[in-house]
């Protein structure tokens, strides 16, 4: 994949590409004019100087929650994660603090949890990939109080962005006691992520010699919270509606503050910490348009340790104020106004708040306003001095500059790393039994062995929720997508074993008679056994006498156990005559291998290549354990023409015939086109060494490709068979032929409503073609190897309706690229397949599939055509109420498969699966499964783009999801403030992976992708499994250098954000597709020369795309965690060696999603600070 990187463009939303300077430009909202803060509100007499110390862990003001959050958080399934992110809609007539809402459990404890269960008297283990010991600190025991008077909302940027970054963020409580959150954005990724706490707690510091508590459980009328009281607006402005999604804009939040943190004061943090995130910081030495140059920090240095204490204890030093800046120290690249001077961070003294350092010696003080920050001197305010707070005191001059945004703590958000090594730590290694209805399974990313107990595997099918609504109504509130992602050929683990065979003769499978549903466990036999009822359609059918069987007491037949379909959620029926086209057994399928020899494809290796490495792959053909290969083999050549090769076994040389009339296709010879390789394997080798030689010195650039699959199909359609055709192709099809094409690569109209014609094939001729092909079986694989425009939507037409796969290598280069694309085909060339294949999928009534998204192509709205069906596609099918559900019998789905082996063998592959259903929303939002809504949003989404322009397709999605979060926050959670975020447990990862999805090149015009990479990535993504999307969406990353060499286990990966990487590191990307490894400027000598063979970071080489095989155990493990790593995948993932602030660097950044991208795309902060703003328009 080729992603290059582009000049700064608008964001996904509307915001204006200056850093750090977004406006809202709505009217309501003020006007692009910024506040820094509100007016003076005068002295509070609640202020308490020298308040008596409080017990550990409880505020002396209860009226004030505590400010912890948990990012990674152990919780009843019950519980919801709050995040307040703002102020509440209406504001209180009093000064005073403000009360927690009362709450209540909205479900009651000691349900089926969905993680590891709560253990009350033991510590949890702390959160993974996070183990260290914080460093103490010294915290004074006065918890003073401070006046926050509640004015109406605020009217300018700066305010609103202040709510957003002001964020408390919550989720549900754990267990027993809270401990401070790390407080840096920028911690090393070894730093512990918090944990929720209580509203009537504070976050107590844990010394390092204590694992750290738990959090208390959920007590109390208070509503489960992650952190304090709403921030509060401090300016009035006239009121005003938030403005509909489409016109929307959210600020980005700044880049980490040296004092961003929720419930804590910062922590010191040594130097040579993980960077800090900024908006552009992915491309050194470039500002955006209008930014003024500044002194900015290296985006691989720690900043100076947080204000306020000294970064190796002692006594604090008096502040010394920067000239130019009032207030605290400007973050990076955080201005909300044209940039003044700013300080540069590197190497600066720590500035100083009077903390003194030490062990902590009481609970944390009371923090200033909703954002649970220490906040510094305000402008106007006075500066500071030492062991005295500034907040209250009588304005003295107003200030040149306005503050540095506050913004919200990335290690205070859902991580999606936490949820994912805590599901493995409570399901990995264990066996999932398929027996209970509606039971979630564990995340794609853990571990697992499954046992069929009447359920298909979750490796064939996956659910967006496994508890359905009853009515179409309680469907529509939720707007939750009701889904199945279906792999019906799935390889299964070895062991699990293959399914089983099931045999029934001439009279082949047993079915209902009305809806054709074939025999499952969910049939109900009655009558003593002579008739069954369908579960389908309860329609009544005769058992046939062969198949009878008597009942035991329970009403189950006495075979039920012996029989597959009876007691297996998957199995395959061998098919009768009945089932084959002309009621004839089909012939065994051939391949057809279709050669482009124009002077670019010679010229770049590609013929050469192919011929080398066909001569040992073709002995390696699909065929069934214990049965010789039965596939035919046939060989094509063209570049203008078309050249058959007659590879007879009794000729002693190859024989070429020249097709030239291309408009009106045919194949020239019938016999001795395909072959057995066994038979002409003598014949088969003479050529593929004669072809790169024949056409060595040729100087045609002109190709056909219209025709060229043409040829393929009538040769199939001569022998009468099914089969497969692997097309190798290099330029534009300009020559004069049917599907003859030109150049319509047009960059101004992205971003525009024509778009959409960009993802639509140029003209109808493949479209037409695609259908003859399904009719007869043959699927299309094509391997592009471009070195420009070759509009891969009209190419990738064909193979995208007939089954088939579309692989792409841009510059083509034999030397570097030769791995890949052999592992690729010889990937293709082995894999199971199905062909001349249909599916259906039958529902139980109430329920029927209305949507398909996949690479097939449909006749009618019931039944999936595919020409070829292989091991890694999948179906997905999206579900529609036609009538009411009952809680009793839940729904049913069967999805069967009629396909031909690669044997010539007729089979029906069968997938059941029950489901629950609900008639309450609560249960639904406790059963969905985020991955899985993920994977059906993108292909939603990357299909919508055919009909849409990318910004509809872009607000759609996130329309909806803020319809599911408020239709949860409206009727399933606590009540609570308004101005706090509130997600599903199941669902708080939603809005990162949506993120994810929004940022990708497909969705975000401007981006630097070429056309045709995006409608590449459009038609991959379209059958994608869950797996596959959620490691392409949100790539896996590995810190190598803290590796065990002795043990098996990986390193516990850290979030896809620049911050979480060490200059002195060692990382390993993979996104399903590509593998990078990124080496830190500062990494040791002795791990270079384990890893490159080198002593010093200089002399790697960054164009190499293989690591050298060395004799030391890091080498070895290192490569056995790359093997697995591509085995894992579908697609050979070439290895690219990243050096840190090298050429390739902006793209490896490209893949560290939680970060603001180049093409405007909004950072996982901003992004969930936008949500909420929507959630919130909705509630109001």
């Amino acid at each position: 994949m080729n992603v290059n990187q582009q000049p700064h463009i608008a964001t996904p939303y509307g915001q204006p590409p200056l850093q750090g300077y977004q406006v809202y430009g709505q009217p309501g909202y003020g006007g692009p004019h910024a506040t820094p803060y509100g007016p003076y509100n005068g002295h509070n007499a609640a202020y308490q100087q020298d308040a008596p110390p409080q017990p550990p862990g409880y505020p002396p003001y209860s009226s004030f929650p505590s400010k912890t959050f948990a990012a990674g958080l152990s919780s009843d399934l019950s519980s919801s994660s709050s995040f307040g992110l703002g102020p509440g809609r209406v504001p209180p007539s009093s000064g005073t603090p403000p009360v927690s809402a009362p709450g209540y459990d909205q479900y009651p404890q000691g349900e089926v949890q969905n993680g590891p269960a709560l253990i009350a008297s033991q510590p949890p283990r702390p959160p993974a990939s996070q183990a260290y010991a914080q460093v103490p600190v010294t915290l004074p025991a006065t918890q003073p109080l401070y006046h926050q008077q509640y004015q109406a909302p605020p009217t300018s940027t700066q305010q609103v962005t202040n709510q957003m970054a002001g964020m408390q963020i919550g989720t549900a409580p754990s267990q027993a006691g809270p401990y401070a959150p790390p407080t840096s954005s920028h911690l090393p990724s070894s730093t512990a992520f918090p944990t929720p706490g209580n509203p009537s707690y504070t976050s107590q510091a844990v010394p390092p010699s204590q694992p750290p508590p738990n959090v208390g459980v959920q007590q109390g009328p208070h509503p489960p919270t992650y952190g304090g009281p709403p921030h509060v607006p401090q300016q009035p402005f006239p009121g005003s509606a938030l403005p509909p999604v489409s016109q929307q804009s959210f600020p980005t939040a700044p880049t980490p503050s040296t004092q961003a943190s929720l419930g804590a004061p910062p922590l010191p943090q040594p130097y040579g910490g993980g960077p800090p995130v900024s908006a552009h910081s992915q491309f050194p030495g470039s500002l955006p348009p209008h930014q003024a140059a500044v002194s900015q920090p290296s985006p691989y240095r720690s900043a100076p340790p947080p204000t306020g204490f000294t970064p190796s204890g002692g006594a604090p030093a008096p502040a010394r104020p920067t000239p130019g800046m009032h207030g605290p120290p400007f973050p990076p690249q955080s201005v909300s106004a044209p940039p003044g001077p700013q300080p540069n961070h590197i190497g600066a003294p720590p500035m100083q708040l009077g903390v003194p350092a030490g062990p902590p010696t009481g609970p944390l003080p009371q923090q200033n306003g909703a954002f649970g920050q220490m906040r510094g001197p305000q402008p106007g305010y006075g500066a500071p001095y030492p062991g005295q707070p500034n907040f209250g005191s009588q304005p003295q001059a107003p200030a040149p500059a306005p503050p540095a945004q506050k913004r919200l703590d990335p290690n205070s958000i859902p991580s999606p790393i936490q949820v994912i090594e805590d599901d493995k730590a409570s399901k990995s290694g264990e066996v999932f039994m398929t027996g209970v209805r509606g039971q979630a399974p564990p995340l794609v990313t853990t571990p697992f062995q499954v046992k069929d107990q009447g359920n298909a595997s979750p490796h064939f099918i996956r659910c967006t929720a496994y508890n359905m609504p009853c009515t179409s109504d309680m469907a529509k509130q939720s707007q939750v997508p009701l889904a199945a992602i279906i792999k019906p050929l799935a390889t299964l683990p070895e062991n699990e074993g293959p399914l089983p065979i099931v045999d029934h003769g001439e009279s082949g499978p047993i079915r209902c008679n009305r809806c054709k549903a074939y025999m499952c466990p969910y049939m109900q036999f009655i009558e003593g056994g002579r008739r069954f009822q369908c579960a389908f359609c309860s329609c009544v059918t005769e058992v046939p006498p062969h198949y009878f069987q008597h009942l035991d007491h329970t009403g189950k037949r006495v075979d039920c156990y012996e029989r597959p379909e009876l007691s297996l959620g998957s199995y395959e029926f061998l098919a009768t005559v009945e089932y084959c086209k002309n009621n004839q057994l089909p012939q065994p399928p051939a391949f057809i291998f279709l050669i482009d020899v124009s002077y670019n494809a010679v010229r770049s290796g590609m013929v050469a290549v192919v011929c080398e490495e066909l001569r040992t792959l073709l002995d390696t053909l699909p065929s069934e354990p214990g049965t010789d290969c039965p596939i035919r083999v046939g060989f094509v050549t063209y570049n203008k023409v078309l050249h058959f090769y007659n590879v007879k076994s009794s000729l002693a040389q190859p024989q070429m015939l020249v097709v030239s009339d291309v408009a009106d296709m045919f194949v020239p010879l019938l016999d001795g086109f395909l072959v057995t390789v066994g038979e002409s394997r003598t014949v088969i080798n003479s050529l593929l060494q004669q072809i790169p030689e024949m056409f060595a010195d040729t100087r045609e650039t002109e190709t056909v490709f219209g025709p060229v699959i043409q040829a393929g199909l009538e040769a199939l359609k001569a022998a009468d068979c099914a089969g497969r055709l692997f097309i190798f192709h290099s330029t534009l099809p300009i020559a004069e032929a049917p599907g003859k094409l030109k150049n319509r690569e047009d960059k101004k109209l992205v971003g525009t409503d024509k778009e959409k014609s960009l993802f639509q094939p140029q003209v109808s001729f493949y479209g037409n073609l695609a259908k003859e092909c399904v009719a007869q079986g043959c699927c299309v694989d094509l391997f592009l190897f471009p070195n420009q425009y070759v509009d891969v939507t009209t190419l990738g037409a064909v193979p995208c309706s007939t089954g088939g796969s579309v692989y792409k290598y841009a510059h083509f280069q034999a030397q570097t690229d030769r791995d890949r694309f052999l592992n690729d085909l010889r990937r293709d060339v082995k894999k199971q397949m199905g062909f001349d294949a249909i599916m259906r999928v039958r529902t139980s009534t109430g329920i029927r599939a209305t949507d398909f998204f996949g690479s097939f192509y449909m006749s009618n709205t019931t039944d999936v055509e595919l020409a070829g069906l292989d091991c890694d596609k999948t179906i997905t099918v999206e579900f529609r109420h036609d009538d009411k559900l009952c809680e009793d019998t839940g729904a049913l789905l069967q999805c069967a498969v009629l396909y031909t082996s690669c044997r010539g063998q007729r089979r029906l592959r069968i997938h059941n699966l029950a489901v629950n259903c609900c008639s309450q929303l609560a249960e639904l939002y406790r059963h969905c499964e985020t991955d899985a809504l993920v994977n059906f949003f993108a292909k939603y989404a990357y299909r919508s783009v055919l009909s849409s322009p990318t910004k509809t397709v872009r607000d759609s999605l996130v329309n909806q999801c803020a319809q599911i979060l408020a239709c949860y926050r409206k009727n399933c959670a606590s009540p609570s403030s308004a101005g706090q975020l509130i997600l599903p447990e199941c669902m708080k990862l939603l809005p990162v992976y949506l993120n994810c999805v929004l940022k990708s090149e497909v969705l975000q015009p401007g981006g630097d992708a070429s056309l045709d990479d995006r409608a590449y990535l459009r038609q991959l993504v379209s059958c994608m499994d869950v797996a596959e999307s959620h490691a392409f969406f949100y790539p896996r990353l590995l810190p190598l250098h803290k590796l065990d060499v002795e043990g098996r286990a990986l390193p516990t990966a850290v979030r896809d954000s620049e911050e979480r990487l060490s200059r002195d590191g060692l990382y390993l990307l993979e996104n399903g597709l590509s593998l990078f490894l990124w080496v830190g400027v500062a990494a040791p000598p002795d791990l270079l020369r384990s890893v490159f063979d080198v002593s010093a970071f200089s002399e790697i080489n960054p164009n190499m795309t293989s690591l050298p095989t060395l004799d030391n155990p890091f080498s070895k493990r290192l490569h056995e965690i790359i093997e697995m790593f591509r085995e894992q995948r579908s697609r050979y993932m070439k290895l690219m060696v990243v050096k840190q602030e090298d050429r390739l660097e902006p793209l490896f950044k490209h893949f560290l999603v939680e970060d603001k991208s180049s093409n405007g795309g909004a950072s996982y902060v901003d992004f969930l600070c936008h949500m909420h703003k929507e959630i919130r328009q909705l509630l109001s």
